[in-house]
């Protein structure tokens, strides 16, 4: 698989320098998927900066999805005509957009669309995600049909978890495109 076919998702705000996203990104030249406003995110521009990736891709793509791209790739998955055209995905650390405590600062991303992915994918969660409730993501890889994978106590699985470049999560990744 070429590695401009493996699509980073990253949340809001974007994936900083010391994300792994990033990290891959460097490391292994996947390309991001890149949004107009990270810091305002509107799902209608989300969604249709996403289908014009998956479609420029040469082959199936591959999506590596964090936070809030979680929440992009079922919701794009759901309505893109164009899903076929993902081989997988790799969902790590979803946010659950529907809580009274971030719904108010992302209204457009709700309601959390609840559909089997019509790909293999992965949702790798933490116990003390401050997003996302471990049964709640439990709930939306049982919903997307997506492998469920408890990752311990590590936080938003992001840069202040300390996992630096997170060869593990490169594991399941290279196990999701074989």
């Amino acid at each position: 698989m070429k590695p401009r076919n493996v699509l980073v998702l990253p949340g809001w705000q974007g994936s900083g320098a010391r994300h792994w996203q990033t990290l891959w990104e460097q490391r292994h030249h996947y390309r991001r998927v890149d949004q107009h406003d990270w810091h305002a995110p509107l799902r209608g521009d989300w969604l249709a900066q996403l289908e014009d990736v998956v479609l420029s891709c040469e082959e199936p793509a591959v999506l590596v999805a964090h936070s809030l791209g979680c929440i992009l790739a079922a919701a794009w998955a759901a309505h893109s005509p164009n899903a076929g055209r993902v081989k997988a995905a790799l969902l790590v650390a979803p946010a659950d957009v529907e809580r009274e405590d971030i719904r108010p600062r992302l209204p457009s991303w709700s309601p959390i669309e609840l559909q089997a992915l019509p790909f293999p994918s992965v949702l790798v969660a933490s116990a003390d995600d401050p997003f996302c409730a471990l049964e709640r993501a439990r709930l939306f890889a049982h919903a997307w049909n997506a492998q469920f994978m408890d990752y311990g106590p590590c936080g938003h699985l992001n840069a202040d978890s300390g996992l630096a470049s997170w060869p593990e999560g490169h594991v399941l990744l290279q196990d999701l495109m074989k």
